[in-house]
């Protein structure tokens, strides 16, 4: 497995695909220890099966997202360490 710790905005191309909106910018707030910040600024660890979002404060995951390799629109999002996310 190859993985690499990034900013958020490494999963910026992923999250595109997904989200219609610039969703590096919008702010998240982390459900297990309330920080509030851009997802832009989360760390990002980037692997072959998927992308993992974690709060910079207390490093619980905030969001996963896997890309089903032979579907180019199926998608898996997982957003239950958010709380919130705010759209600037």
């Amino acid at each position: 497995m190859d993985e690499q710790r990034l900013d958020g905005n490494a999963a910026a191309g992923l999250l595109a695909e997904v989200f219609t909106f610039e969703i590096t910018t919008a702010r998240a707030a982390c459900v297990h220890c309330g920080a509030t910040g851009e997802v832009g600024a989360q760390m990002a660890y980037v692997t072959d099966i998927g992308t993992v979002l974690r709060c910079s404060s207390c490093e619980a995951p905030l969001i996963r997202i896997v890309r089903q390799p032979d579907s180019p629109r199926r998608y898996w999002l997982d957003l239950q360490g958010v709380e919130y996310l705010q759209l600037q």
